[in-house]
């Protein structure tokens, strides 16, 4: 689950422990409630003569030679919690820590199960779950704060648990290279449940019906930013034509800006739906095939020779 990856990862991250945390390296500087305390005259310097100041504390965790820093590739956010711990120990003990995330990210942990354990987040604004193995997701479980969601390379197939009651700011969805499929989910990507997303990417799942897609993705009057390549409607001709047109405050289509001329010269063709057609167009291209004979070089053989002729034959196919 994820708060299961959550506690894995703080405990590795070692925050009550030397240079964080409290200790005999830093106890002059905290009483017995963890607050600072106030040393008394001519007191400091004994105090401070088998402890460590703040500064030389921190240094031992930015210091890439340190064996306490942490690898180059942690975050940020891991690197702002083991130095609070230091500046300000009471922070990240208990339940208070909890108020010190704004994002968490677990990406690729095999999670399978956003538990109501994330509910202790109340101040989280961005979640990323990427390329774990959630198939479902409630939106019960999910901090009312959230602002960014992303679940790309996942197995989720279904939204209505995310939409029971989801996250009324979020301003970006992310369901990339899932297991989408319409018409049973496009009904939950409104503004019904979306009152202010901004960012929607949908790439790479089973879409099939523009027309009904558009329909419902027209009410979201706050949508700036869609992604819908790699969905099977994505290969009909007049694909990016339509959506330019039915969705006249969209910025960028597809990781690519919408330009005023573009903008100009699919104009008016949201009211041809005639026009989209049940088929589809695509181009193939093989730059190069290793492994197999190439028929072209086959052996010539003398006149009457008995020797059996070979030939090779390849079927290419494509599964949608």
């Amino acid at each position: 689950s994820v708060s299961a990856v959550f506690w894995e990862h703080l405990q590795h991250l070692a925050l009550q422990d030397f240079p964080c945390g409290l200790g005999s390296w830093n106890k002059s500087r905290f009483d017995a409630h963890t607050s600072p305390r106030r040393s008394q005259p001519g007191q400091e310097e004994a105090m401070m003569l088998d402890e460590e100041s703040s500064e030389v504390l921190i240094e031992l965790l930015r210091d890439p030679h340190s064996p306490w820093a942490l690898p180059p590739d942690c975050s940020s956010q891991d690197q702002y919690l083991r130095e609070t711990a230091v500046l300000a120990p009471e922070l990240v003990r208990g339940s208070n820590i909890f108020q010190l995330f704004r994002t968490l990210r677990i990406v690729g942990k095999g999670v399978e199960e956003v538990d109501k354990g994330l509910l202790q987040l109340q101040k989280l604004e961005q979640l990323i779950l990427s390329a774990n193995q959630i198939n479902s997701i409630s939106s019960a479980n999910l901090p009312r704060t959230l602002k960014v969601l992303e679940l790309c390379c996942n197995g989720v197939g279904n939204l209505q648990g995310l939409c029971t009651q989801p996250p009324p700011e979020l301003q970006h969805l992310g369901l990339g290279y899932n297991k989408l499929c319409g018409p049973s989910q496009d009904k939950y990507l409104t503004v019904d449940f979306w009152p202010n997303l901004v960012s929607l990417d949908l790439s790479f799942n089973g879409f099939t019906d523009l027309l009904e897609l558009v329909s419902q993705l027209s009410s979201l009057q706050k949508l700036r930013i869609l992604v819908l390549q790699g969905n099977p409607l994505a290969l009909v001709p007049t694909y990016r034509g339509f959506l330019v047109d039915s969705l006249p405050k969209l910025c960028v289509l597809d990781d690519i800006h919408i330009e005023p001329d573009e903008r100009h010269r699919f104009q008016g063709l949201a009211k041809q739906p005639e026009l989209i057609r049940s088929e589809a167009q695509l181009v193939v291209s093989i730059g190069e095939i290793k492994g197999v004979p190439d028929p072209s070089t086959h052996q010539l053989l003398e006149v009457d020779s008995e020797a059996p002729v070979i030939t090779y034959s390849y079927c290419v196919s494509y599964e949608f």
